[in-house]
């Protein structure tokens, strides 16, 4: 018989719960090589129960949470025992993209799973035709990167060798993704053996409480939206290009809202595409996920129940739920900011007051790599205002929730030189409340090396809300001369790479 769990219990229980979570993101970045964990922080961690619903989470990155469940229900497919981690990043099997590396593990703290520690880390290079595989030409997922389907990493307790030599064999820089992947399994470690302590203290009521904290979270989302007016709200939007062509592709929503549950259906969206900016349904759904999150009590406990009123649907063979051997690795850092940007867009709509207006829309992937060095970056811009206060200015938008890479930490490890970093003044839209500003980030590469850039909000603003202005578009620029949105180029030493990001739009009319 479930035991019962009243409010007070209830609330303790969800905080250690939540605390496991974030211990484990704080063993990942301690543990961790790669400056882009340790210093940007490009990591999430969760746990799940035995039947792979999400429990509780750090505060980390709303497109690599919102996708997670797929990774564990992927591995759940494989029949994991006690002693198992698994590890996968293929899109089209629980991934996002292929430099996000995901490690499920079992927590067995007797003779019985009761749950799964995830660690999800964009690894700086996984292989493919470019140096942190990012490459804007891509034509399908071969050319990206190593694709690995959930494979155990673990086995009974015993490190298997050779999964972990085929990865190292596969990558530019072997040791950092060794380094990295042993940091992801003592944050799952540490994960199990927290969640086996609670256990200890708290029994089945523990376990109790994974269903009751997804009720709890599931009745508070829907009666946010039971606010919300019935009716259906139509939306569009459009990326700049797939790395192979400039040509725009459109993103349409219909969002209904119905009594206490939302349907968010893409069936106006494009076809999947030539280029790398398909988002598998999992990053679409995260998506989602974020601006429904956003626009709802933002103090509801992120967990499985969360998502439970909320139906998403994108036709098969479209961008937002490709077939393979579709290129993807611009799909979950890009399009899955246009599709945050859309639903916004629709659900502002039903409710005006809630839906800020667009941020940068974009999270201005910069890649350089080189002779045993890959550097990545994403770089923040604007945030849309919103009706009561100004958008904050040169903050990472949407969903994305990374650092910068300090500049003392990216040139001590990197062959590269800062020549400025700064808020791009008067990019954001003027309104009634002003958006935030964009960044200006320009380095010099210091010796020859291969750059790619996968940005956004080049052509088409950002837009404002109720009478506010657009924020300005972003550039790129190498060595003075501007380049496309989508670009993978090689450079020789003393080139310079520059790129402006896009300001937030406003929010009102600026007379007032």
């Amino acid at each position: 018989m479930t035991p019962d769990i009243d409010a007070i219990e209830l609330e303790i229980l969800r905080n250690q719960l939540e605390s496991v979570a974030e211990e484990m993101g704080e063993v990942l970045v301690r543990g961790a090589f790669s400056p882009n964990i340790t210093e940007r922080r490009d990591c999430s961690t969760a746990l799940f129960d035995a039947e792979g619903q999400l429990v509780a989470q750090a505060e980390h990155i709303p497109v690599h949470l919102g996708a997670m469940p797929e990774a564990v229900d992927a591995v759940l497919d494989r029949k994991p025992e006690p002693g198992d981690v698994f590890v996968l990043n293929d899109p089209f099997a629980g991934g996002t993209h292929l430099p996000d590396v995901t490690l499920v593990s079992p927590i067995v703290p007797e003779d019985r799973i009761v749950g799964y520690a995830v660690s999800r880390a964009h690894h700086a290079d996984v292989g493919g035709t470019a140096p942190g595989s990012m490459p804007a030409g891509a034509r399908d997922i071969q050319q990206e990167g190593l694709r690995i389907p959930p494979t155990r990493l673990v086995a009974g307790g015993e490190r298997v060798d050779a999964v972990w030599d085929l990865i190292a064999a596969n990558v530019r820089n072997p040791a950092q993704r060794r380094a990295d992947l042993r940091a992801q399994l003592g944050a799952n470690e540490r994960g199990a053996e927290r969640v086996g302590e609670l256990l200890d203290d708290h029994g089945d009521r523990l376990l109790a409480a994974f269903d009751a904290v997804r009720d709890y979270s599931r009745k508070r989302v829907a009666a946010e939206l039971a606010d919300f007016p019935d009716g259906s709200y139509t939306a569009t939007d459009r990326l700049e290009g797939d790395g192979i062509t400039d040509a725009d592709i459109p993103i349409e929503v219909t969002v209904t809202v119905d009594g206490d549950r939302l349907s968010v259906d893409f069936s106006g969206t494009a076809p999947q595409v030539a280029g790398n900016v398909n988002a598998p349904l999992s990053v679409a759904k995260s998506a989602v996920y974020f601006a429904v999150r956003s626009v709802t009590d933002p103090d509801v406990p992120p967990n499985a129940g969360c998502y439970d009123p909320i139906d998403v649907h994108a036709p098969a063979g479209t961008l937002l739920n490709p077939e393979p051997p579709a290129a993807v690795v611009g799909g979950n850092v890009e399009t899955s900011q246009r599709v945050a940007d859309v639903v916004f867009r629709a659900l502002a709509q039903a409710v005006p007051d809630r839906v800020p207006a667009a941020g940068q829309g974009t999270m201005n992937n910069l890649v350089v790599g080189g002779a045993g060095f890959s550097y990545y970056e994403t770089i923040g811009g604007g945030m849309g205002a919103s009706s009561g206060v100004d958008g904050p200015s040169g903050v990472q938008v949407g969903t994305t929730n990374t650092l910068n890479t300090p500049v003392e930490a990216l040139e001590v490890a990197y062959p590269l030189r800062v020549e400025t970093y700064s808020l791009r003044r008067d990019s954001g839209g003027a309104g009634r409340h002003s958006g935030g500003d964009g960044l200006v980030r320009e380095l010099t590469v210091e010796t020859d090396a291969t750059v790619s850039l996968l940005t956004e909000r080049r052509r088409h603003a950002p837009w404002g809300l109720a009478g506010g202005s657009a924020g300005t578009c972003g550039r790129n620029l190498i060595d003075g001369e501007p380049v496309p949105a989508k670009v993978t180029r090689e450079v020789e030493a003393g080139t310079t790479v520059r790129v402006e990001t896009p300001g937030g739009g406003g929010y009102g009319d600026s007379e007032e």
